[in-house]
């Protein structure tokens, strides 16, 4: 244990123990010839009280007589003594240790972390302190990719507003300036102000959605329902665009009847979105099939489609917020780039996860989610 200090808390160790074990040896020997003197030549006051006198002389003759063992009793008692204070020494300089160690990560050494092997009989604290640096020090890296977060929010946010809005102030200033040779142009720059004003409310509408899913208070109005007859539903919707675009759109149930605890109008939200990705991106695709069954106490739902795969990088990427897989920002194609994120936060609200996977023979999405909802835990 004490091989583990350093030279100078060593010596200074070794100097501490041999002075408490001559002071205490000390103090032995000068009572030994304190009890000698007071029989060899007593003081007036014990001469004139005879018992005091003669416990003194049985003290000296005991002494006298037991002389190598009453040695060894005060031998023993300093070594005892000296060890106790020793180890109350040791203790304070692995105290100072800590201390030194904890300031030393303090001034900005958060990768540093107290060795436990040094820590004798404070290993249990020195564990804890790293538990709790490391913690601390996650929650610092976790608050400074939140501000991150934030400003990467705000920039995106930005970009996509000024976009439109600036298309809105440039017409509507043409309107205003009466820069335009006819009634015909005036009512295409108001029509291209209203479009770019309804992608701004999209955008703002997405922003305010993707915020409040995101919060796990957010409640569910959840409902019982048949997911073979809800995903029809959301289906038919899309029988004019899917005819559109020349693709068939299909639900397989493969377990039927099922049934289902969830938030409909927010899971409708996430349907919609995946089926239409799936209109619009499949590229060179067919068909889309939405397939569903029930494994243990799970839903499984697949939104799939035979169109272009989508690369590797890009999966890891689609459930970030306004990431897209074209690299354009264009709105014609690629919409604000929350869709997936939203659909991604109802997932995780209902207790599920959501996933893609593609490859050159489909692209599919695929949804777990519980088939009863956990009520939250009353605090």
């Amino acid at each position: 244990m004490f091989n583990k200090l350093k030279k100078k808390e060593l010596s200074e160790l070794v100097f501490e123990g041999a002075l408490t074990l001559g002071i205490v040896y000390l103090l032995y020997i000068g009572m030994e010839l304190m009890f000698t003197r007071l029989v060899a030549t007593p003081p007036a006051f014990l001469r004139e009280i005879p018992s005091l006198r003669r416990f003194v002389m049985v003290v000296d003759a005991f002494l006298t007589i037991y002389d190598n063992v009453f040695q060894w009793i005060a031998a023993i008692f300093a070594a005892i003594f000296t060890g106790w204070r020793l180890a109350r020494r040791y203790k304070q300089m692995q105290l100072t240790h800590i201390l030194d160690e904890l300031h030393y990560i303090a001034a900005g050494h958060f990768d540093h972390r107290i060795d436990a092997n040094n820590a004798g009989s404070y290993v249990d604290v020195v564990d804890s302190i790293n538990t709790l640096v490391e913690s601390t020090v996650q929650a610092m890296a976790e608050e400074r990719k939140i501000e991150q977060s934030k400003d990467e929010l705000i920039t995106n946010v930005s970009h996509d507003i000024r976009t439109p809005l600036t298309s809105i102030i440039g017409y509507l200033g043409l309107i205003e300036d009466k820069q335009f040779t006819s009634e015909e142009d005036a009512l295409r720059y108001i029509h291209i102000a209203y479009t770019k004003a309804l992608q701004m409310k999209v955008l703002v509408d997405d922003l305010f959605e993707y915020t409040k899913v995101r919060q796990p208070t957010t409640p569910l109005l959840l409902k019982t329902i048949n997911m073979g007859n809800f995903l029809e539903q959301i289906v038919a919707d899309y029988e004019l665009e899917s005819r559109k675009r020349h693709m068939e759109t299909e639900v397989i149930m493969k377990t039927s009847p099922l049934m289902i605890e969830m938030d409909v109008d927010k899971m409708a939200r996430v349907f919609n979105n995946l089926i239409s990705n799936a209109l619009k991106y499949a590229h060179g695709g067919t068909w889309v099939h939405i397939e569903a069954e029930k494994i243990g106490s799970e839903v499984i739902v697949a939104v799939k489609n035979n169109g272009e795969r989508i690369p590797e990088e890009s999966l890891q990427e689609l459930f970030g917020r306004f990431y897209r897989v074209e690299n354009s920002r264009s709105k014609e194609t690629g919409g604000a780039g929350l869709g997936l994120a939203i659909a991604q936060s109802i997932v995780t609200l209902h207790g599920g996860y959501i996933y893609a996977e593609s490859d050159e023979t489909e692209t599919k999405f695929v949804l777990h989610l519980p088939l009863k909802q956990t009520p939250p835990v009353k605090e």
